[in-house]
């Protein structure tokens, strides 16, 4: 009898293990690429000189991270605050998946040292950005791609 309720419970676990997976194969979509979005609120009149900046340093990371395979893609997207407190500017890199971010920084890193130039020039640039710009957040975002 004992050998009969430790074969009924293992068989129990079973059928919910597969119904586990049943459930997700129904799903209607597939996990695609993960997006890291930062919002940025650029200070009134700012604008253009934040963007020549971004233009001359950020955009050069970019593409050699790209070139490294880092990341897959970036974009900026541009548009009116909602409200005061609002971004006007969204940042996004496109990363293959998850997995692309294990020891990511210090290849990152080594990117922006050969790009920007050593950690004290690296802070001054940070310390001038900040005097047009604010960085209101930034997210790591799942695309979810429809079947």
């Amino acid at each position: 009898m004992n050998h009969l309720r430790i074969f009924f419970v293992w068989m129990l676990c079973g059928a919910w293990l597969v119904a586990g997976a049943c459930l997700a194969a129904d799903r209607p979509y597939s996990e695609g690429s993960v997006w890291t979005v930062t919002f940025v609120r650029v200070k009134p009149g700012m604008s253009q000189t934040y963007l020549r900046d971004l233009a001359s340093t950020w955009k050069q990371v970019m593409d050699e991270a790209r070139k490294q395979q880092l990341i897959v893609s970036y974009k900026i997207l541009g548009g009116n605050p909602g409200n005061r407190d609002d971004w006007d500017l969204m940042l996004l890199v496109e990363s293959k998946n998850w997995a692309a971010f294990d020891g990511a920084d210090d290849k990152f890193d080594a990117i922006v040292e050969k790009m920007v130039g050593p950690e004290k020039k690296q802070v001054e640039m940070m310390v001038k950005r900040s005097d047009v710009r604010e960085i209101l957040g930034t997210r790591n975002l799942q695309e979810l791609v429809f079947k």
